[in-house]
């Protein structure tokens, strides 16, 4: 199987947005879900220009282990990218994928009490 998929979107997540291994396998259809765009973000390649460090666990969270996870982290700074305790704001950083508007959040509606739909 090839990565490529992956790795070219990987390649148009902007700078300063992040995606989660989750979103990122249900982008491309990936067989295994989270767990094989982890596996393909590991095996990324240097040099190709793929920014690995813009893509989280869920809920945010730098799962990779030392020394990466601090140049992760470095990473992510310099690109205006708040990471507080390992763990970035998804609903400040979230990428949305390409050519989709950020969906804002629907208004709660009050039901009244005791009317079943």
């Amino acid at each position: 199987m090839s990565w490529a998929p992956v790795y070219e979107l990987v390649k148009q997540i902007p700078r300063g947005r992040v995606l989660t291994y989750g979103a990122l396998a249900r982008a491309v259809r990936l067989r295994g879900g989270a767990r094989a765009a982890g596996r393909a973000m590991a095996a990324s390649p240097s040099g190709q220009g793929i920014p690995w460090h813009r893509v989280l666990g869920a809920g945010g969270r730098i799962l990779i282990r030392e020394p990466y996870a601090g140049l992760q982290r470095k990473l992510l700074e310099t690109e205006g990218v708040l990471v507080v305790e390992s763990r970035v704001d998804l609903k400040r950083h979230l990428w949305a994928g390409p050519g989709r508007a950020r969906r804002r959040p629907r208004k709660q509606v009050a039901r009244r009490p005791g009317r079943a739909r």
